[in-house]
């Protein structure tokens, strides 16, 4: 069983920075990968980018490439994302989500746990 516990999340003005933490306890693997993802109310979850925990191979969506970065923390067992330049279009809640066996894949339904989910509201 693993546990995720998300931080950092609040209000920014547009060309500002958040970093939102990921902090995991329980049983891991070392072949896991760590996603983070967001949500905005009647759309899907979209997938922002991963991180793989062995070799730390990093994937981004589109919209965020150059903004956003992907880091981790072994000792700690913490995922870190890192978002400058925020606009009002990243507002959403923010996931992140391990996937135990895999690599950084893009889908939600290969992640096997989730956090709790952290506000990020970019204001204009």
């Amino acid at each position: 069983q693993v546990q995720l516990v998300e931080s950092g999340g609040g209000l920014v003005q547009a060309g500002g920075s958040l970093r939102l933490s990921c902090a995991a306890s329980g049983r891991t693997f070392r072949s896991f990968a760590m996603g983070w993802f967001r949500q905005v109310p009647g759309k899907e979850r979209e997938f922002v980018g991963a991180i793989t925990w062995s070799i730390g191979n990093t994937y981004y969506t589109d919209s965020v490439k150059g903004r956003f970065t992907i880091s981790r923390d072994n000792a700690k067992n913490t995922v870190y994302l890192q978002m400058n330049n925020l606009k009002p279009e990243d507002t959403a809640v923010y996931y992140c989500a391990a996937d135990l066996y895999g690599s950084g894949a893009p889908r939600p339904d290969d992640y096997d746990y989730w956090g709790q989910g952290t506000q990020v509201t970019v204001s204009s």
